[in-house]
């Protein structure tokens, strides 16, 4: 997320009422997940395990709970709890805004776009061309719709991400200041629901196609001209890259990469990131070839136990 001017660190550290180290002007230009942050940027930093890729990442300003050396070049911000000051600067530069109407007044909609009965468009909300947005489809704040893109029925573009801390007193939310980018040409069906990043986009690139009732995690980035068939499950921070195939049931774990032209047949787990050009199947996933000799071999079992009792 980056905020609509720059603001100096002395500023920062004030609407947080927090220590700092660097010098006061020192330049503020947003704030991101660690997985997408750029220079200007703050990340936040909570954990002893993360201190080091914190500190080494691309951001320039680390929010941390630890005095700790600062790198040359970034500045510190010093919080008694870097989540919760995380989530008080989401609020301050992207506030809540409440709907007072269906379709908000700031949204813009292409020339050519029909939007059906009871669908709620939010605020500062941008759809293309030539689009089709089924009843009761909902786009949260800040979506961006490319042109020619068809939502159908029931389906929540910008939902909050699923992603909490557990504190003794419960779970405590992560607020999701993000958005959801749906590029030209895309279909999307009935029922599903795509998450807004936390800090950035996510997004479904041109010419890919959803099937109905699928769920798309936070800040997951999905390639060029994909197919996804329905109930799969897709979980935050997810690299699909170009023209990927998944078929029904898919579970895909956080954080991992599938490659280009990459085919996962119906119900794998996958739980690590998948080169490209190949078949997966099983949980976890396997390439489909090992995996076939594997239930060949597992097959032969009972006769080899019959042949030994013999023996």
């Amino acid at each position: 997320m980056k905020f609509l001017k720059a603001h100096t660190l002395r500023q920062i550290a004030d609407i947080i009422d927090c220590e700092y180290v660097g010098p006061d002007d020192f330049p503020v230009l947003g704030m991101n997940e660690i997985h997408i942050v750029e220079e200007g940027d703050i990340v936040f930093v909570d954990h002893p395990k993360y201190y080091d890729k914190a500190l080494q990442s691309a951001a320039t300003i680390v929010l941390i709970n630890k005095e700790v050396d600062c790198p040359e070049g970034k500045a510190l911000l010093i919080s008694e709890d870097p989540f919760r000051d995380f989530n008080t600067l989401t609020l301050h530069f992207n506030p809540f805004q409440k709907a007072v109407s269906n379709i908000a007044s700031s949204a813009k909609i292409g020339e050519g776009t029909v939007i059906q009965p009871n669908v709620f468009v939010g605020n500062n909300v941008t759809i293309g061309e030539n689009c089709l947005i089924h009843p009761n489809v909902t786009i949260y704040d800040d979506c961006t719709i490319g042109s020619n893109v068809t939502i159908h029925a029931g389906t929540v573009l910008g939902a909050d991400a699923f992603y909490y801390k557990n504190r003794p007193e419960g779970f405590d939310k992560l607020v999701s200041g993000g958005n959801v980018v749906i590029e030209d040409n895309v279909d999307i069906g009935a029922g599903c629901t795509i998450d807004r990043g936390v800090t950035g986009s996510t997004t479904i690139k041109e010419g890919s196609k959803l099937d109905n009732q699928i769920q798309v995690g936070h800040d997951t980035v999905i390639g060029r001209k994909c197919l996804i068939a329905s109930q799969v499950g897709i979980a935050g921070c997810v690299v699909v890259e170009d023209e990927v195939t998944m078929w029904g049931q898919v579970g895909i774990i956080s954080g991992i990469t599938i490659g280009k032209k990459a085919v996962i047949l119906a119900q794998a787990g996958v739980s690590k990131s998948l080169g490209g050009g190949k078949t997966y199947f099983g949980s976890p996933a396997e390439e489909s070839r090992e995996r076939l000799k594997q239930l060949a071999s597992i097959r032969q079992i009972p006769s080899i136990i019959e042949q030994l009792k013999k023996k």
